[in-house]
C-alpha cells in the first residue's frame, strides 16, 4: 500500500527543509551514472530546489559504455553538468601502491567509488554545494555500497526507500522509462546488481517490507549479508574513557 505521491511530496519538502537549515541558497551536487538512483535523486532535487540549483557530475573511469544515459538525464532535467574522468587518479593510486603488496580484486573495485566521492566533494566545495547520497534501502540492507564511496554524502533522500518504491517515485517524476527501468549494473565489475547479489530486488524488497521470501537459501543469504554489513550503516565506533 505504498503511496508514491504522498512519499514523493514529503521527500521534496524534506529536501527543501534540509537546505533551509543547512545551507540556504546552496546547490545540490550529485554523481550522475545514468542509472535509476542518481536519476531519481536528481529529479527529486530539481523539484525541490529548481534545475538551476542542481549540479550533476559525470565521472567515467576511462570509457563508460552507457555515459549517454547520464547525458540524457542532465538534458531531460536541464541541469548543469561537469565531466571529470577519474582514470588518471585511479591509475595513480594503483601504480603507486607497493609493488610487493598483493592488490585484491575487491581493493581494485572499491578505489573508483572512493575517488568519485573525493571528486564530488571537490566540485561541491567549489560550487557552494551539498553532496547528495543516492543510496536506497535495498542496497544498504545488504551492504551493496562502498564505505567512504557511494555510501556517504551530506543528505540522503532515498535511504529509507526500497528499489521498488524508488522506481515508483521515478515514474511520478516523469523520468524517461529507459532511466527508471534500466537494468542496474554496478559500473565496477560489469555484472548486474542481481547477478552480484544472488537474488532479485523484487525478492529483497518483499522480504524487507513484508518479511516474506519463498526461497530459504536466499533468505539465509540476505540475512547473512545484512548482518555482515551493518557496520556500514553505523557511526564509526569510538572509545569513551571513564574520566
Amino acid at each position: 500500500m505504498f503511496d508514491a505521491l504522498k512519499v514523493k511530496n514529503a521527500c521534496v519538502q524534506w529536501i527543501r527543509d534540509f537546505f533551509e537549515e543547512n545551507g540556504p541558497g546552496c546547490n545540490a551536487v550529485l554523481g550522475i551514472s545514468g542509472g535509476k538512483d542518481s536519476s531519481i535523486a536528481a529529479a527529486l532535487c530539481v523539484e525541490a530546489l529548481g534545475a538551476d540549483r542542481v549540479i550533476g557530475v559525470l565521472m567515467p573511469c576511462g570509457e563508460q559504455h552507457d555515459i549517454d544515459m547520464a547525458h540524457l538525464l542532465c538534458d531531460h532535467l536541464g541541469i548543469k553538468r561537469y565531466v571529470v574522468n577519474i582514470k588518471d587518479a585511479f591509475d595513480g593510486v594503483i601504480n603507486n601502491l607497493p609493488k610487493d603488496m598483493p592488490i585484491t580484486e575487491q581493493t581494485r573495485t572499491n578505489i573508483s567509488p572512493r575517488i568519485r566521492m573525493t571528486t564530488l566533494y571537490a566540485v561541491s566545495q567549489s560550487n557552494n554545494g551539498r553532496v547528495v547520497n543516492t543510496c536506497n534501502l535495498s542496497e544498504d540492507w545488504v551492504g551493496y555500497s562502498t564505505r567512504y564511496g557511494d555510501s556517504v554524502g551530506d543528505f540522503s533522500p532515498m535511504s529509507n526507500l526500497t528499489v521498488t518504491e524508488v522506481k515508483e517515485i521515478g515514474r511520478l517524476l516523469g523520468l524517461p522509462s529507459v532511466l527508471v527501468d534500466k537494468v542496474p549494473i554496478d559500473g565496477l565489475c560489469g555484472k548486474t546488481d542481481e547477478e552480484n547479489l544472488g537474488f532479485t530486488y523484487a525478492e529483497l524488497d518483499r522480504y524487507i517490507r513484508e518479511g516474506v521470501i519463498d526461497d530459504p537459501a536466499k533468505k539465509e543469504l540476505i540475512d547473512r549479508k545484512h548482518k555482515a554489513n551493518l557496520f556500514k550503516l553505523q557511526l564509526m565506533p569510538s572509545f569513551k574513557p571513564e574520566i
